[in-house]
């Protein structure tokens, strides 16, 4: 069986919505774009290495129209490694409509997106989630993910869509490796999904902390 992890950037407050450009995502949010400023090379190294290996794309539409406009465009030049892997594996799109898919290996997943999430991840080794909110509650709700990447970027938006927005369910995490910050006060964090539900304490006990 096969490994899903997200990838995802967000602000202090948790926003993910369109980091990368004013019209990713534009209703309601005028902050389209905030991720650009805080970009630096360490922040781009980790992302590349956090794709390596990758051999199948999970998105949701709105993600998928974004990345088949861009990516098909960008062989030959300063992204041409990326862009090569993203054009070269198969794309897997969440949606509920009929979107274009264009883009070379790309494929609408079923009605029964929890099923056909676990058929993916049985017929891949490592696919990427990128993005994808809404798809990203869905994963987040039914557990159908191995590890979370998330970027934290110093800024505070006070709108726009959470990457945890009420559809995930108490679920344990590991910390994979330390936490590791950027020039501009980007902090990378990876986390792999633990077993069992977070548990509880009392900070009041008198033996809080006391050695076995």
């Amino acid at each position: 069986m096969g490994l899903i992890h997200i990838e995802l950037f967000a602000t202090l407050d948790l926003v993910g919505q369109a980091p990368g450009g004013p019209d990713e995502d534009p209703v309601g949010f005028p902050f389209g774009g905030w991720q650009a400023p805080l970009l630096d090379p360490v922040a781009e190294a980790q992302v590349g290495e956090a794709y390596e290996g990758t051999d199948a794309l999970l998105l949701g539409r709105r993600t998928y129209d974004i990345f088949a406009a861009f990516w098909p465009h960008q062989k030959g030049g300063q992204d041409d490694g990326i862009a090569t892997l993203f054009n070269g594996v198969p794309k897997y799109v969440a949606s509920r409509g009929r979107p274009d898919l264009s883009w070379a290996g790309s494929t609408l997943l079923g009605p029964d997106l929890a099923a056909s999430v676990r058929e993916i991840r049985d017929r891949h080794e490592h696919v990427k989630v990128v993005g994808s909110l809404h798809l990203v509650q869905t994963l987040l709700r039914e557990k159908l993910f191995d590890r979370l990447d998330l970027w934290l970027h110093p800024i505070v938006l006070g709108v726009g869509k959470k990457v945890f927005d009420g559809g995930a369910v108490p679920t344990n995490l590991t910390l994979l490796a330390p936490p590791a910050a950027g020039p501009k006060g980007t902090v990378y964090l990876r986390y792999g999904r633990a077993e069992g539900t977070p548990a509880t304490g009392d900070m009041s006990a008198p033996d809080r902390g006391a050695g076995g």
